[in-house]
Order: C-alpha cells, then sequence, then structure tokens
C-alpha cells in the first residue's frame, strides 16, 4: 500500500472512531443540549485559532467576503447540525441516532439536483428507496426499555433533521474549494459562539471535573483534533475510500452506546440499521443495486 493512502487510512480511521465517542461525552457531560454545543464551539475555537495560528492561516486576505459568508453559513448549518443531533441521543439512543443520522448522503442527493443539477440515477433512487425502507423498520420497531414511543419518534425526527442540515453544511463546502479546511471550521465553531451565546445557560455551569473534562474533550478532540485528522484524511485519500471508511463511525457508536450504557438493540432496529447503512454505502461507493444482489445470490 502506497504510504501517502496509509497515513491517510490511519488518519481517517482515528477520526471515526474519535466520532464514534461523541454522543458518550454528550450524555456524561450532563449539560443542556444548547450549553454542550456552545461549549463545544468556544472551546474548539480556542484550539483550532492555535491550529490556524500554527500553520499560518490567520493572515488577512486569506478569503474573500463571499467565502467568508458562505463559511459563516455553513456554521449556522454545522450549529444546527449537532442541537438537533446531541438531543436526539438521549430520546432514541446513541446508536438509533447515530444510524437515522446517516441517511446524509441521500438528503444531500435531494439537495444537489435543484442546487447543482445533479443527475439522480435510478441506483441513486434503488439505495434511497432501501434507505426508506430501514427507516421505517426503525420506526416501527419496539423501542428498548429507557426509551418511549413519543419521544423515541421525536428522537428520530432530530436526527433526520440533523442529517438534513448536515447536507446543507456539505453544500456551502462545496463552494469553499480551496479554502484551508481548518480555517472553515475554525469559522463555522466561531459562528456557533456567537449564536449560542445570548441563549447559554451560565447558571448552569458544570459542578464536576467529570462534566468539565467531558466539555474539554468535545472541544479540543471531537473538533480540534478531529478536524485536523479527518481533513489530512481527505486530502490523501481517494473518494471512495474516504467514503468507506467514514462507516467506522456508526458502528464505533452502536459499540460504544452498548458497552457504556448497555443500550442493546432490537431485532427489527439491527435490521433497519444494517439496512440504512447498507444503502448509504452503497450511495458513496457507486455500488449497483442488481450486482451487489447478484453477487449475494451467487
Amino acid at each position: 500500500m502506497d504510504k501517502t493512502i496509509r497515513t491517510g487510512s490511519v488518519e481517517m480511521t482515528a477520526a471515526m472512531l474519535i466520532s464514534g465517542t461523541i454522543g458518550w461525552f454528550v450524555l456524561v457531560s450532563g449539560q443542556p443540549t444548547l450549553n454542550v454545543v456552545f461549549w463545544r464551539c468556544a472551546i474548539g475555537t480556542v484550539a483550532l485559532a492555535a491550529i490556524c495560528g500554527v500553520l499560518g492561516l490567520l493572515r488577512p486576505g486569506l478569503l474573500t467576503r463571499r467565502r467568508f459568508a458562505l463559511a459563516v453559513l455553513g456554521g449556522v448549518a454545522i450549529v444546527a447540525n449537532w442541537l438537533l443531533l446531541f438531543a436526539a441521543y438521549p430520546l432514541a439512543s446513541i446508536s438509533i441516532a447515530t444510524t437515522v443520522y446517516n441517511t446524509q448522503p441521500f438528503m444531500l442527493l435531494a439537495l444537489g439536483a435543484p442546487f447543482f443539477r445533479e443527475q439522480i440515477t435510478a441506483a441513486k433512487l434503488s439505495w434511497l428507496a432501501l434507505s426508506f425502507a430501514g427507516m421505517v423498520a426503525i420506526v416501527q420497531a419496539k423501542p428498548a426499555g429507557d426509551f418511549v414511543g413519543a419521544d423515541y419518534a421525536l428522537g428520530i425526527a432530530y436526527s433526520l433533521g440533523a442529517a438534513f442540515f448536515y447536507a446543507l453544511a456539505a453544500i456551502a463546502a462545496k463552494g469553499l474549494k480551496g479554502t484551508p479546511p481548518h480555517l472553515i471550521a475554525l469559522i463555522q465553531v466561531a459562528t456557533g459562539v456567537v449564536m449560542l451565546l445570548p441563549s447559554a445557560d451560565f447558571s448552569a455551569l458544570p459542578s464536576s471535573p467529570a462534566a468539565w473534562s467531558s466539555l474539554a474533550t468535545l472541544g479540543i478532540v471531537h473538533t480540534g483534533l478531529m478536524y485536523v485528522l479527518l481533513y489530512g484524511a481527505i486530502q490523501k485519500l481517494p473518494t471512495h475510500l474516504t467514503g468507506a471508511l467514514s462507516f467506522i463511525y456508526p458502528v464505533a457508536a452502536i459499540l460504544v452506546d452498548r458497552v457504556a450504557f448497555g443500550h442493546a438493540l432490537q431485532p427489527m432496529q439491527v435490521a433497519g440499521a444494517a439496512v440504512i447503512l447498507i444503502a448509504a454505502m452503497g450511495m458513496n461507493l457507486g455500488w449497483s443495486p442488481a450486482r451487489v444482489l447478484r453477487r449475494n445470490a451467487s
């Protein structure tokens, strides 16, 4: 294997494993969702500003006004994505919320058609239909004992909303090609600080070192370090390998949910989650549904 590919694969794997633990730190912090996102943005801003400073990315004139505005709009979408996803964790479990969140390729497919005139092929529609079937299976499944029907459904809705806003952020990123990714990330988290500062509840600050360390980890590791690893990997890996390794994230999240909180998926949820992840992988890697079925049949 080429050394660059090997390095990128290690970086991508590490980034996805880190992402898979986000839900655990969110819940352990014990903070309201809005506060968790605010502190992630605030601490992440400090971490990414330090990284950008070391890389020489804070010099004036690096961004046009248009690109800066587009990065800010992407930041609004990213923050909305975090708010919804983190709110979904206690309602539907980390496992289900993360799996449903991985419908984001299909959100991007739907938005890409009007924005970029991208063609929706029969294969893409087939994967979309399969993903929808998996979603129906998860919605119809009886939630585990810790989750109740109305909250469970709301958690799934939040996860879908998070996927939608992630797709909007991805569209904004398409207009920022050539802009240093760490600088984009810095603008996004700084936008989050400005957005959430008026609503942050400073009277409900964490009272334990464990809670503060969870928030610090979200800001430094899951934002600063993870962005460095992720963007470094994207620059080194071919698209198909980036897409394949991205599915380490939901698998890691499901394992973390099981080990840390004892949340086991119901059989119907397992089936639905598997269908969604297979469909999303097929979309990302450009598989043909007919070819996959023929291969499995043989």
